[in-house]
């Protein structure tokens, strides 16, 4: 029967002995480890644990408490209780102790001691990841029995088809944009002519790749994050492991072979919705034709640029799919894991993107190109 916990002191000659009663537990200790603790405080008391009948972790703590804190003081007790106060104790003895404050030197230093390691861990981690990438892809080249072309094709239709009206749209609107400046400026030098140059090596050497290249990087690039990262919280990707199939070639492969073929075609789009916008707005704002537009394009500008734009898709696309899958790969057992991996694979692939163009244009102009 349960008995609410309580306790007695009696003076001997030994000195002063706390005999503990009842059951010390969360559910019936009530007030009584506050009394106890008060009582046999500043003193030097024995307690008897004998007559009590359950006790947890709780009343274990109170008791510590009352008899010296973690030294667990003199106590008389049965041996399953013992073994209860010791495992509390031993508890208490490694409890960690709040940080001091730290400022200073000291801070900033151990700081970016954690940057420098981050980013060590960090690339080895992206080294693994390509290294089991180059691994199913070789092996995925010498067995083309194991390419999985259903979700290559959904893929596809994922990432790419259905990014199409987002991508001219946006493209039409830069190109729009790049004439309407380029219209402003060169009028005041009447050279608005030369507007039609502007918008033919903007949009088909830099706008196009890049707008598209971003705009997959924050749609795409968090979908492969996002999903991948759901399979690793739900032990998915660990259940194709046991059954025998990689995930790398179930799930990376597919993504990396959707994202190269993709990438090119909406670059292709993207510069025909930026060409569009420009000539439209060269020939309401300067009146010239879209014959003459075109024709001046092809005779000033030609495909050099073009070309220029197309070469950079395939190094992009892998970079975009290489980021959202390792950032999925990376997702732990929680939300806040996946929330964090995806943001990551979104800046990740944003930053990647724009550093991959600049080196493009230094290789570039080093070529005259």
């Amino acid at each position: 029967m349960d008995a609410a916990a309580d306790f007695s002191t009696q003076r001997t000659e030994d000195g002063v002995v706390v005999e503990l009663r009842g059951d010390w537990t969360a559910a019936h200790m009530g007030d009584a480890g506050a009394r106890l603790l008060q009582d046999v405080s500043g003193g030097d008391a024995e307690l008897d644990l004998r007559q009590i009948g359950r006790c947890d972790t709780a009343g274990a703590y109170q008791i510590l408490r009352a008899a010296g804190a973690r030294n667990g003081g003199r106590v008389r007790a049965r041996r399953e209780t013992s073994r209860l106060l010791s495992l509390v104790g031993e508890a208490l003895k490694n409890e960690p102790k709040p940080d001091a404050p730290r400022r200073g030197w000291s801070d900033l230093v151990e700081r970016l001691g954690r940057g420098v390691i981050g980013v060590r861990d960090d690339f080895y981690d992206t080294m693994v990841f390509n290294g089991h990438l180059l691994v199913a892809l070789g092996r995925a080249v010498r067995h083309p029995s194991r390419i999985r072309w259903a979700p290559i094709v959904a893929l596809t239709e994922r990432a790419g088809l259905d990014a199409i009206p987002v991508v001219s749209v946006t493209s039409f609107f830069i190109g729009a944009v790049v004439a309407l400046l380029g219209a402003n400026i060169l009028t005041e030098f009447g050279a608005q002519v030369f507007a039609v140059e502007l918008i033919g090596i903007a949009v088909m050497r830099e706008f196009n790749v890049l707008i598209t290249a971003v705009l997959l990087a924050g749609r795409s690039a968090s979908s492969f994050a996002a999903e991948i990262g759901s399979m690793k919280m739900n032990q998915e990707v660990d259940a194709m492991q046991v059954m025998g199939v990689d995930p790398f070639e179930a799930l990376v492969l597919p993504r990396f072979a959707a994202m190269i073929v993709m990438l090119p075609l909406l670059t292709l789009v993207a510069t025909l919705a930026g060409l569009a916008g420009g000539m439209l707005v060269t020939w309401v704002v300067l009146d010239l034709s879209p014959n003459f537009f075109l024709q001046r394009l092809v005779d000033y500008v030609g495909a050099t640029h073009f070309w220029i734009g197309m070469s950079k898709a395939p190094v992009m696309a892998t970079v975009i799919a290489a980021i959202g899958c390792r950032q999925g790969m990376e997702v732990g057992g929680d939300v806040e894991s996946l929330g964090r991996r995806v943001t990551s694979a979104v800046v990740h692939a944003i930053f990647s993107i724009i550093l991959i163009d600049a080196v493009f244009a230094l290789i570039y102009m080093e070529l005259n190109l």
